[in-house]
């Protein structure tokens, strides 16, 4: 037995590879008036930094959808500068950027936008190439079965709350009619036509029947009638866009609601003229701009006060950008949406990475890496789009 009580040296494991540095999110604020929706809440703040993200929000950023900074602090979320936002490696900002804060970015970053607010200015898009941004527009990002998740929420949100402003408007004593939107006994409820059977569609049908009011549904898109016809019930009555069957509902509605068809539609003014007084009318198309009415002012419902003045107005007017009405809801549905995207994007070990592992995020792809990889980002610049494959199979 050897009793000798010298230690001797054993190999211990080193660790050899580096720790993966952390991606931060940056949050600036939206400086745009009219856009009110912040793409993510507290909770969904804390949910990223446990998986790893480090988030950094610009002052008051989340302001207009009523959450303060110290909500986002006890959820670990680092209050900074605008610029420091800007240069993260992944900013989320759904209003249109300006050529200062694209500026601003760091070269190769990621930026989370909707596809509208990247096609306003083309000097903005000139320098998100300059620095190699690559620009991903979350309303054209599809998931595994082709189903678009952010455009399909932001639809759901502009249909209900369409209604649901609808409602309240008709029920103003001072300034609305002081009418109920569904009937009780002895008294007819309201009229709702609704231009186009999708989502948006389905939405407010499904909020104007719960409230008890007649709904009329018109689309040119015979299995999208049926298939909005099976979710719906008997409740709401379906019907192809004739003309005439079209014009008498018009003529009778309280409320018209214009959805996103196959077919672009627009009402003309002589249509127009013969919608009773006080109608109201929504336009929730894609351009979000009244082009489904162009004899109709549009108001913005972000707007309180440009709404407040015109209630009253003898004018006729349409409704625009319901969603961005109701932010904080709509903020709340982009922040469960989000934790998906940005979950998958982590885990393939970076933006680039999780472009050639997901095919739904390439067809939302706008520049990538100095180049315009999307036809409306190339029209806007004037030159060739390029298939974004080819730098993915290159790189």
């Amino acid at each position: 037995m050897n009793l000798d009580s010298t230690p001797t040296a054993v190999e211990q494991p080193c660790e050899t590879g580096s720790r993966r540095r952390r991606l931060t999110i940056g949050l600036p604020r939206n400086e745009e008036p009219a856009e009110r929706r912040f793409p993510l809440t507290p909770e969904g703040a804390a949910q990223l930094i446990q998986r790893g993200f480090k988030v950094k929000m610009q002052e008051n950023a989340a302001e207009p959808i009523h959450y303060d900074d110290a909500k986002y602090i006890r959820a670990g979320v680092d209050i900074t500068t605008r610029a420091e936002a800007l240069a993260c490696d992944i900013v989320i900002h759904t209003a249109p950027m300006s050529l200062s804060d694209a500026r601003c970015l760091r070269r190769g970053a990621m930026l989370l936008t909707l596809l509208k607010a990247a096609c306003t200015d083309e000097r903005t898009l000139r320098q998100l190439l300059e620095r190699h941004v690559i620009t991903i527009a979350l309303d054209l990002v599809e998931d595994e079965k082709g189903h678009t998740p952010f455009a399909d929420i932001l639809a759901e949100i502009d249909g209900r709350a369409s209604i649901a402003i609808a409602s309240s408007l008709l029920a103003d004593s001072q300034k609305g009619k002081g009418i109920l939107l569904g009937g009780v006994a002895g008294i007819v409820p309201c009229e709702t036509v609704i231009i186009g059977s999708g989502i948006a569609a389905c939405a407010a049908a499904r909020s104007a029947v719960g409230l008890g009011a007649t709904v009329r549904m018109f689309d040119n898109d015979v299995y999208s009638l049926r298939q909005a016809s099976h979710e719906l019930g008997p409740w709401a009555i379906t019907s192809s866009l004739h003309p005439r069957t079209l014009d008498n509902a018009l003529r009778s509605a309280d409320v018209v609601v214009a959805t996103p068809t196959s077919t672009p539609f627009v009402l003309h003014s002589d249509t127009v003229k013969m919608m009773k007084r006080g109608v109201l009318t929504f336009d929730l198309t894609a351009d979000a701009d009244g082009s489904a009415f162009p004899s109709m002012t549009p108001i913005d419902l972000a707007l309180a006060s440009a709404v407040d003045s015109t209630l009253r107005s003898e004018n006729r007017v349409c409704y625009v950008r319901a969603g961005s009405a109701v932010a904080r809801t709509a903020s709340m549905a982009l922040t469960n949406t989000l934790l998906t995207l940005l979950e998958s994007i982590v885990s393939c070990e970076g933006p680039s990475n999780a472009l050639k592992l997901h095919p739904g995020m390439q067809k939302a792809t706008l520049t990538f890496f100095g180049k315009p990889v999307h036809q409306r980002i190339a029209a806007i610049l004037h030159i060739r789009s390029i298939d974004i494959s080819i730098f993915l199979t290159l790189s």
